[in-house]
């Protein structure tokens, strides 16, 4: 694609990888085929290719956005299945994150609009905030449908049946391994994910220190900055993503780390962007150095040569994150995990696609959010799974309200297979496994 950029434009770090990404484009089309938005919406526009003129356009003129381009930008997903399916190579993901950071700094919402994206900000990145939210939720959930607007409706109607009592694992500290210490592995605990469900934190650490991980949770760490960031608010994202970087580089230079372990896809393909998010900081050699080392679950329990196990006779259903499975271009490695374990596997139609949750997507676009859950639902099911399993717990949260089939984190059915209790959400339906105690 040709752009015509200003040599004064051009000095600007953000403009200049924009404008490399843009010259990538050879206006083919293909990623139309894979874009959940083009597929729903039908509109060009809504289609990473639409995006891509609309913010060459935007950022070449150097003019204000106009509702027309924030409009579109706002309906993608960043699910990146464009860049899976991008011949040429497109970068796609570091554009529309420009282009969201280029909005937020130079376009007024309307004021509900502006609200609830302060709202948000302010509450999910911090579990105690969004402890306090989700109980106020379940209170309020029963006159949701008195709620004029859709986005509240899907705030209410997200809270669990059951919030989770605070687990302390999730505490800094050091879970040590048992047997000899194979590696020493930073993990991230992450921020909604301590409020919605922590029994994944609980089975990782159990199977990592199992496999002769020493686990550490480092003091300082927090929220990766992927739903601030996805916001287009860079200076909040940049904060809680440095905060991460010096927790995690004390743990270097004290005792060393082999990995941080991320258990939540949508923070891993942040985690590892961080080089690139802080390559015009002073922090940009420690940030480099933590996003080399960054890791999904998945990809250390490769390493780990997990036992096999016996055949268990439960059919589970993989559902393909999209920051798993694009993000991080990580397809194979949890399901060669779970047939390991003794699991048969089984992938729903048009796996590529996103289940709608993407972050804060399912809260902010909650229509186009809803019609992709659906027909997520209907593949899932219609693999006539016992069990469905995830990488990501937004995710699991969003297939979760809408199916009777339990839905649990991978790594929860590894810990179960191999020793550990068996996940809360299998709980009397007959199935079990030898146990460990639970980890305090």
């Amino acid at each position: 694609m040709q752009t015509d950029f200003t040599a004064e434009q051009l000095r600007d770090p953000g403009i200049k990888r924009s404008n490399e990404i843009l010259r990538s484009c050879v206006h083919c089309g293909f990623c139309t085929a894979t874009c959940p938005t083009y597929q729903v919406l039908g509109d060009e526009l809504d289609s990473p290719r639409g995006r891509i003129y609309l913010i060459k356009e935007m950022l070449e003129t150097g003019r204000d956005p106009d509702p027309r381009t924030v409009l579109h930008i706002d309906r993608c997903l960043s699910c990146l299945a464009c860049m899976t399916t991008c011949p040429s190579g497109v970068h796609y993901m570091h554009l529309v994150d420009h282009a969201r950071e280029y909005i937020e700094a130079r376009y007024r919402r309307p004021l509900g609009e502006r609200a609830l994206r302060w709202m948000l900000a302010r509450i999910l990145p911090h579990p105690t905030r969004f402890r306090l939210a989700l109980l106020a939720a379940k209170i309020g959930r029963p006159f949701a449908g008195l709620m004029p607007d859709a986005r509240l409706r899907a705030m209410l109607e997200m809270a669990p049946e059951t919030i989770p009592p605070v687990s302390r694992n999730d505490d800094p500290q050091s879970f040590a391994p048992q047997g000899a210490r194979r590696m020493r592995v930073a993990l991230m605990t992450g921020c909604a994910q301590k409020a919605l469900n922590t029994d994944i934190n609980d089975a990782t650490i159990r199977l990592l220190t199992r496999l002769g991980c020493e686990v550490v949770v480092a003091q300082g760490a927090g929220c990766c900055g992927a739903l601030t960031h996805h916001m287009g608010k860079t200076g909040e994202s940049h904060a809680s993503a440095a905060r991460n970087i010096r927790a995690w580089t004390a743990e270097m230079e004290g005792e060393g780390l082999d990995a941080i372990v991320i258990n939540t896809s949508g923070c891993g393909t942040t985690v590892k962007d961080y080089g690139h998010m802080f390559r015009n900081d002073p922090l940009a050699g420690a940030a480099a150095r933590v996003s080399a080392l960054a890791m999904d679950v998945s990809e250390v329990l490769g390493r780990l040569d997990l036992p096999e196990g016996t055949p268990t006779g439960l059919t589970v259903a993989y559902h393909a994150a999209c920051s798993l499975q694009h993000g991080q271009k990580i397809r194979s490695a949890p399901k060669d995990l779970l047939k390991r374990a003794g699991f048969r596997v089984v992938e729903p139609a048009d796996s590529h696609l996103c289940c709608g949750s993407a972050g804060t997507y399912n809260l902010m676009q909650p229509e186009i959010s809803g019609q992709l859950k659906a027909r997520k639902l209907r593949t899932l099911e219609a693999t006539a799974p016992d069990i469905i399993a995830a990488g990501n717990i937004g995710c699991m949260m969003q297939i979760g309200g809408g199916t009777g089939v339990p839905v649990v984190h991978t790594v929860e059915l590894l810990d179960w297979a191999s020793g550990g209790p068996t996940p809360p959400a299998l709980a009397g339906r007959g199935k079990s496994a030898p146990g460990v105690p639970i980890l305090r």
